[in-house]
């Protein structure tokens, strides 16, 4: 009997402070839906003059998701961040989580680094156009670095400059950043490349391997459609890193020749857009970038954060205003946390 009259009042115990746990937790998540809902996203239609008459036919005008702190609607003139979302990554699926990159968005606010952030659609009927230009598939960075850019400063009260523009992205879109961060230092003063593709050697020789690639006829290749399988991802990559000419649009030189032997020669123009050899081999690379922030995962899956870690040494060398933080997870995790780093450290420094 006792020991039901001890347990009645442990339980008149615990009540109350089992009902504040509740309220705190119901306020807590109250809060963030409020910091969320201040937030507000916008999905206008960017018309490209670069992407018109593109060789794969794919859509000239292009959705994006401009995500708008509150200090927007306060007639604050904020910095804005362009992100180019990873391998197959479109607008639709920051859309699709708004929720989450709203939260982000008032996270960067309450650490005193308010921007406005676009997400773009860099897809191609191969998945992704790795954000740069080629005959093979369309002038993917002039979208990015005039269309997308203009159209955001005409339609929307934000700061002007390379100061106040960051062009930030993971993996194939960390890729993006580093590549459109160097050819365009005029437009982007600020770089953050999270997990991006890069020493190729180790990170995306493994990937394009497999009898997926080697196996695949050519003339087979260009017969699929982005509905069907095949080395979809091999044959992005080769539509971006080795076109067959000006007088061969929407077509590609194949790592793989007849008989489905790897060509060395076709690799050489592969390894001339690794952002790391890109970095080796010229000397003013990043010299007028005001930042640039890399990160790997440290159980990277594919070892994108020694390549990363590599550029960053290389850029510290030469006395370029860099960094690389060593992120925990693999190569997609924390993913939002990594964004928000990446872009207070480029604001702060």
């Amino acid at each position: 009997m006792q020991y039901f009259t001890n347990r009645s009042r442990m339980r008149r115990q615990c009540v109350p402070y089992i009902t504040f746990l509740l309220i705190a937790g119901i306020l807590s998540a109250m809060t963030l839906h409020s910091a969320s809902a201040q937030v507000r996203l916008e999905t206008p239609i960017v018309p490209s003059k670069s992407l018109q008459g593109n060789p794969l036919n794919d859509p000239s005008n292009r959705k994006i998701a401009v995500f708008l702190p509150p200090q927007y609607d306060n007639a604050a003139v904020l910095p804005v961040v362009y992100y180019l979302p990873g391998f197959g990554g479109s607008p639709d699926d920051a859309i699709r989580d708004a929720d989450i990159w709203k939260n982000s968005v008032q996270n960067l606010v309450d650490a005193a680094a308010p921007v406005v952030i676009v997400v773009i659609d860099g897809r191609t009927r191969w998945s992704c156009s790795q954000y740069i230009n080629s005959p093979a598939q369309g002038k993917y960075a002039d979208y990015i670095a005039k269309d997308v850019v203009a159209f955001v400063e005409s339609h929307y009260r934000v700061a002007h400059g390379p100061a106040n523009r960051i062009i930030a992205g993971h993996s194939s879109g960390g890729f993006g950043a580093l590549r459109l961060g160097y050819a365009y230092p005029k437009i982007f003063g600020h770089v953050v490349a999270l997990a991006p593709d890069c020493d190729f050697n180790i990170s995306q020789l493994p990937l394009v391997s497999g009898d997926d690639a080697k196996l695949y006829p050519l003339d087979k290749v260009r017969a699929l459609t982005p509905i069907q399988s095949g080395p979809t991802y091999a044959m992005a990559l080769a539509a971006a890193y080795s076109p067959l000419g000006k007088k061969h649009p929407g077509q590609v030189d194949w790592l793989y020749d007849a008989q489905h032997q790897f060509r060395p020669t076709v690799w050489r123009r592969w390894m001339a857009n690794d952002p790391l050899e890109i970095v080796r081999k010229h000397h003013a690379a990043f010299k007028h970038t005001r930042n640039v922030y890399l990160d790997g995962g440290v159980h990277d899956e594919f070892h994108a954060n020694i390549g990363a870690q590599k550029i960053a040494n290389v850029l510290q060398g030469r006395s370029v205003r860099s960094f690389f933080y060593e992120a925990p997870g693999g190569h997609m995790d924390f993913l939002m946390d990594r964004i928000e780093r990446g872009v207070t450290w480029a604001l702060r420094n």
